[in-house]
């Protein structure tokens, strides 16, 4: 017989919703505002040009997203480890 906890416990919490969806939301932004850069280098727009408007945003949004993405998903895993330990303990 299986000693392994039913699966109402196996269900993710919504801390661990709230981690995983920003993680993706930062992430996906990031790589966005990185191809935007991409596309407007590719289109003829000069260093001038990326520093007025919104562009300084876009540029800067990948340096700091990326890794803020990479610390919430490690986040992610470690709170995943910590209710798995804890379901484990309790089953036992």
């Amino acid at each position: 017989m299986s000693t392994s906890p039913d699966s109402s416990q196996l269900q993710p919490g919504r801390l661990e919703r709230v981690l995983a969806f920003m993680s993706l939301g930062i992430a996906l932004l990031s790589i966005g505002c990185f191809f935007a850069i991409m596309i407007g280098t590719a289109t003829g727009m000069t260093r001038e040009d990326f520093g007025s408007g919104v562009w300084p945003l876009v540029a800067i949004l990948p340096n700091i997203g990326l890794p803020l993405a990479f610390v919430l998903i490690i986040a992610l895993l470690v709170v995943t480890w910590v209710r798995r330990k804890r379901a484990n303990e309790s089953s036992s």
